[in-house]
């Protein structure tokens, strides 16, 4: 039998590839292929509409903050007229996105929609975020450390940008995301490490279907009680953890487990 042996650099950049918790990742911050997925990225959680893989390529820009010094004559002459000035508006409009999106968006490790809806709570804008306004949104130590080191090293990047940073405020007492996990996992070695992910992130775990679950983790693929009592509920039932954290918070990598 023929053995299969995994890559050892990047189908991108030819940067080395490095195992962390079993997954292969590249750490080259400058490779291309991940330039474009953060582009993507940005795009998708704004609300750019029209700003996707081929667009990107066509406009020939790699960063965020190339997509705000664009001028409609250059996105015209590249994208043609109807597409070029409806994408232009598009951009233009995502001016006005507030920092409920712009987080999630900027692709920082471990930080996606539940942190950033913990800081809203407790921060008027970007920049209040500091290690007193973390404890107080109740975000893990790792979490708080990826997003501080970010801000750090990207207050020129932030003060480039066109928007005004500020969180919107909501009427909900509470944005966090209630997981409960049922049957075997593939995606971790154990619960409890599953656990130890998802509460360093934000996420509640509960041990039963209760009333304020809004998600059940199900990889096993098992129609159990839980599974049943979830559906009837209208709790969302998903197949893969690691692929939902990685979604919803970027590289987890740096999470202990």
């Amino acid at each position: 039998m023929a053995v299969i042996m995994p890559p050892s650099e990047c189908p991108s950049c030819k940067s080395p590839l490095v195992f962390v918790n079993h997954i292969l990742y590249c750490k080259n911050t400058a490779c291309g292929e991940k330039l474009q997925k953060k582009l993507e990225n940005f795009a998708q959680k704004v609300k750019i509409k029209g700003l996707g893989p081929s667009t990107i390529k066509k406009l020939d820009i790699q960063y965020v903050e190339d997509l705000y010094y664009l001028e409609k004559e250059e996105v015209v002459e590249k994208l043609g007229e109807k597409l070029g000035t409806k994408l232009f508006e598009e951009i233009k409009k995502s001016h006005d996105a507030p920092a409920n999106l712009l987080l999630p968006a900027f692709s920082i490790p471990l930080v996606g929609a539940t942190a950033t809806a913990k800081l809203a709570t407790v921060c008027n804008d970007i920049w209040d975020i500091d290690t007193d306004s973390c404890t107080k949104a109740g975000l893990g130590p790792k979490t708080a450390q990826e997003l501080l080191d970010w801000k750090d090293e990207n207050i020129f990047f932030l003060a480039a940008l066109p928007h005004s940073m500020k969180f919107e405020k909501t009427n909900k007492t509470s944005n966090q995301e209630v997981v409960c996990i049922t049957g075997k996992l593939s995606s971790y070695k154990t619960k409890a490490e599953a656990t130890t992910v998802l509460n360093e992130l934000g996420y509640e775990v509960k041990s039963s279907v209760t009333k304020d679950v809004t998600i059940l983790v199900n990889e096993s693929g098992i129609e159990s009680a839980k599974v049943k009592k979830a559906r009837e509920s209208g709790v969302t039932i998903i197949t893969n953890l690691s692929d939902l954290l990685e979604t919803n918070n970027g590289d987890t990598s740096q999470v202990d487990r």
